[in-house]
């Protein structure tokens, strides 16, 4: 990789159109409720983590397929206009562009699926044709809602730091996913599907799931907690910190704040190339707590102008965490 990275983050991942439903509180099993509100807006776990990293002032590309439909074409539009090089953001014939419903309860709380659509089309060969693209920039950030073939390749063919946020997850992620990425971040839920820990309701567990990461042969991990904050161990160290979240008046809507998070992780790493890791992970907790105090996924990512943060020293947020 050149010394001067003409991308900060670069994303090789998914693009989705979010249909939202707002309901008093998530439907049960067979049970038809009356929402209070509908909306759509643009998701997908790829795009969501490159606008957060641009919103906050990150140069960014992404690598992405959208169907031949309106959607996706709208799509590539309103990633452009967020100052995203969207030069291989691929428009592919005959398919449909990715889309997610999902649910939103009162509390914050979310159920989403998801058909892929063109996102299923994201293949090994989209990596390997983009190898001088992948020498360009800082970070790269993956996630699996994408062929795990095509990522594997581009976490392969990139020399920097990458991020992969492994999710959603499956039970048994092929050694490659586990061992390539720089940093291996996941939620709690999805750190005790991939450890076998039946789940995760605090810091000693969470402290035990990312031990059993490290011994599947992962480096560097990262595991968010919500309002709990997160859990992290760098490669090569056995010391596992807790990052204390950041302060949250009202809950609205939690949907996309763990892409919140990691658009910032990989925007705080790349401007930031010498602070703490645990000073970037707080930095991004605060912008993740912002994020779920306004609805939406994409559209409640905040601007660099929205944080309450010394975002010229890092270090001051060095009293948010703490070995444990």
């Amino acid at each position: 990789m050149s010394s001067v990275s003409e991308y900060d983050v670069l994303v090789f991942g998914s693009c989705i159109v979010d249909f939202i439903s707002y309901v008093p509180r998530l439907p049960r099993n067979g049970e038809t409720l009356h929402g209070t509100r509908f909306a759509t807006g643009n998701g997908g776990k790829g795009a969501n983590q490159c606008v957060a990293a641009a919103r906050l002032g990150s140069r960014t590309a992404i690598i992405a397929k959208l169907g031949d439909d309106a959607w996706g074409r709208a799509y590539r539009d309103g990633l452009a206009a967020e100052g995203i090089n969207v030069s291989e953001v691929t428009i592919v014939p005959g398919e449909s562009t990715g889309i997610a419903q999902i649910n939103v309860a009162d509390g914050g709380d979310n159920q989403i699926v998801i058909v892929t659509g063109a996102n299923k089309r994201l293949n090994a060969a989209d990596a390997e044709s983009r190898h001088a693209l992948l020498q360009r920039a800082r970070i790269l950030i993956c996630q699996l809602e994408t062929p795990l073939e095509g990522t594997i390749a581009a976490l392969r063919a990139f020399n920097g730091i990458s991020i992969l946020n492994a999710a959603p997850a499956e039970e048994h992620l092929p050694d490659p996913l586990l061992s390539l990425p720089t940093i291996f971040c996941v939620n709690e839920t999805e750190a005790a599907l991939l450890t076998g820990i039946p789940e995760i309701n605090d810091i000693p567990q969470a402290k035990t799931a990312l031990l059993r990461l490290r011994e599947l042969g992962c480096r560097t991990v990262i595991i968010t907690l919500g309002e709990k904050g997160a859990v992290f161990a760098e490669n090569g160290s056995t010391t596992v910190y807790h990052v204390r979240p950041s302060k949250v008046d009202k809950v609205i809507d939690t949907t996309g704040a763990g892409d919140a998070f990691i658009g910032a992780l990989a925007h705080f790493m790349g401007q930031h190339p010498d602070a703490a890791l645990g000073n970037c992970i707080a930095a991004a907790n605060h912008v993740a707590a912002l994020s779920v105090q306004k609805p939406g996924t994409q559209s409640s990512f905040p601007r660099a102008g929205d944080l309450q943060l010394p975002l010229d020293d890092l270090k001051a947020l060095q009293d948010r965490w703490d070995s444990v």
